[in-house]
């Protein structure tokens, strides 16, 4: 049976969620459709443009993701304490951009009433709005509403784009974070559409790797600051807010389920080429930048 969502996310629990959604029936996010001849692959950056977008607006933090044929995953993070921290003007600045404000909230916003009444009105409005700004259905929503709207007008059609409400699952501790996040960024690898992370377009580990990879080459061009993907940042151990993987050294990974396996009854041998590659580092390429899995991973907030 169908359950609230509101029973399924608990801030208290965790704040971390791994969300999915598919396309109706014969619908396509992107890849190409053998029967029409026609290609969607330049929906795939659909997706990552919205999620970039909304990361600005909402106090959400995306963990990873990946852009298949007719589905996608993320990974979130919500942060109740940053939507707290933000003024009134800063909660209608982020709302305004995404729906259109009441005429009163739009005069407030602009500072030009000064009627009290006015003022006390649209104070009440700002805690819903606060509220919504770091909930996860609303999130989804913005992301789902926007692709389907967008695909149907390329479409010129009408109805469903996808299938239902999204799926969402909460991870409750660092294992079920990690597997996790592998699960997603693995998902072109599993399917075939890549051999490798570096390969699979339109996910949050190739992404990652191209920044990695900026930021070693911007080590030998001083003041040459490389673009940052929508991703929630690896920090250091000194970082505000506790490591969330404080053992990640000893982890390694089957990449065929995206499981976890400690390293002391891993046969990584067995493992694919891809693991051992991960577990001793790789360069993105000669003579660039050489970094490696765990320290890549040392303390993921």
């Amino acid at each position: 049976m169908t359950r609230p969502r509101s029973t399924l996310v608990s801030l208290e629990s965790t704040p971390y969620y791994h969300c999915a959604a598919r396309c109706v029936r014969r619908a396509f996010l992107c890849g190409q459709d053998h029967v029409s001849g026609r290609s969607f692959e330049h929906r795939r950056q659909w997706i990552v443009d919205r999620l970039a977008e909304l990361a600005g607006i909402f106090a959400i933090d995306i963990c990873a993701y990946a852009v298949m044929s007719n589905h996608y995953h993320v990974v979130v993070r919500l942060d109740a304490g940053r939507a707290q921290g933000w003024s009134d003007q800063e909660v209608l600045r982020r709302w305004q951009r995404l729906f259109s404000l009441p005429p009163l909230a739009a005069e407030t916003y602009a500072c030009v009433t000064r009627d009290e009444a006015v003022r006390a009105r649209v104070a009440e409005w700002v805690p819903e709005w606060r509220r919504r700004l770091v909930d996860l259905s609303w999130f989804m929503r913005c992301l789902n509403e926007h692709i389907a709207r967008r695909a149907n007008a390329e479409d010129n059609c009408t109805g469903r784009f996808w299938e239902g409400r999204f799926k969402s699952q909460a991870l409750l501790d660092e294992a079920a974070l990690l597997t996790c996040m592998s699960y997603v960024d693995l998902n072109p690898i599993r399917a075939g559409i890549a051999e490798t992370p570096e390969e699979s377009d339109f996910t949050s580990i190739q992404a990652r790797i191209h920044a990695w990879a900026a930021e070693g080459a911007a080590q030998d061009v001083p003041g040459d600051e490389p673009a940052q993907p929508p991703l929630q940042p690896f920090e250091s151990e000194a970082a505000v807010g506790a490591p969330l993987f404080r053992s990640i050294a000893p982890i390694t990974f089957d990449w065929s389920t995206g499981r976890v396996a400690r390293c002391a009854t891993a046969n990584v041998a067995r493992c694919p080429r891809i693991c051992r590659r991960f577990s001793c580092g790789w360069a993105w390429r000669p003579g660039s930048v050489s970094i490696t899995w765990a320290r890549a991973t040392a303390a993921f907030r």
